[in-house]
């Protein structure tokens, strides 16, 4: 590293910054503190998918950021989705793909796979990355204890597609107490013991209402709602709910950025204090979302 000044070892009064990089550092750890003393204790749901699944240094970078929220006393939960993989396996299985609305319609020989990525496969790396950077951390699925209980999307019209009928939050407070990081996958079960594929966004959405979290994150990859959907640079930082609703109505928010701003206005509607969307294909988009005043992606708050 380049040295403005040397530095006196042996006398440690007359050290100095050297640099300005190490200055910006400092600046950023100074500008983090109000918030890591914020949300110390608080549970902060974040769905895990996308490009920063995919790509190794993103995916390093991600589970950096979630081991240092807790770390320092953040209470992050996990949720993740899987459809890369999913689709790789699909392809080597020589089983087609088809999409509805958006949607995977999941027959039994789909859903098994669905269920063995996800679950076997996609989840314990998580579970292994964040331990491997100091923090602990367990693997679950929705069918784990009963923890999202569900049924067949539009009376099964999707095959075993799901939709969330129940969370059962109990099986997470102790884990969270005891200073784990759940991981969780995207599937759940049915009254009738029936496995179901449900979208990562809801199962997320469903479990920060049932833990009254402070926040739920939802990474993407776009860099959150903007005003001129072919402009970067048109990203709005801020909105309340019946601003959401009006950028829905003029057709601003649709296609697939539809679900997932229709996913933080239901979370915040129900008691979750805010919902952010953001671009998990910038390192450390997590903390730079949480811990900075700018933020870098949309947060959706409540009608004041």
């Amino acid at each position: 590293m380049k040295q403005t000044e040397s530095i006196n070892i042996n006398n440690p009064k007359n050290s100095v910054i050297n640099s300005k990089e190490d200055s910006l550092r400092v600046s950023v750890l100074s500008e983090a503190l109000p918030y890591i003393q914020r949300f110390s204790g608080k549970r902060i749901v974040i769905k895990y998918g996308g490009a920063a699944m995919a790509d190794g240094g993103l995916q390093n970078a991600v589970l950096r950021d979630i081991a240092l929220l807790s770390t320092v006393g953040v209470q992050p939960v996990v949720v993740h989705g899987g459809g890369p993989e999913i689709n790789n396996w699909l392809r080597k299985l020589e089983i087609k793909s088809e999409f509805r609305d958006g949607l995977r319609v999941t027959d039994s020989r789909t859903m098994e796979v669905v269920e063995m990525v996800l679950v076997g496969k996609v989840n314990k790396q998580i579970v292994n990355g964040i331990n491997t950077l100091g923090a602990s951390s367990i693997g679950l699925c929705g069918i784990d204890g009963r923890l999202v209980e569900a049924r067949k999307l539009d009376n099964g019209n999707y095959g075993l597609v799901g939709e969330v009928t129940r969370v059962n939050s109990a099986i997470l407070e102790p884990l969270l107490e005891q200073g784990y990081v759940p991981v969780i996958s995207s599937v759940a079960g049915s009254k009738e013991g029936q496995s179901l594929n449900i979208n990562a966004d809801i199962i997320a959405g469903e479990i920060a209402v049932a833990l009254n979290a402070a926040k739920l994150i939802l990474l993407t990859d776009t860099p959150g709602i903007l005003k001129n959907k072919d402009d970067n640079s048109s990203l709005i930082s801020q909105l309340n709910i019946s601003e959401v609703h009006k950028l829905i109505e003029q057709g601003i928010v649709d296609g697939g950025m539809l679900p997932k701003t229709e996913c933080c206005i239901k979370a915040i509607t129900q008691g979750v204090s805010a919902a952010h969307i953001i671009d998990g294909r910038i390192p450390h988009a997590l903390l730079l979302e949480v811990f900075t005043n700018v933020g870098i992606g949309t947060m959706v708050v409540g009608n004041k």
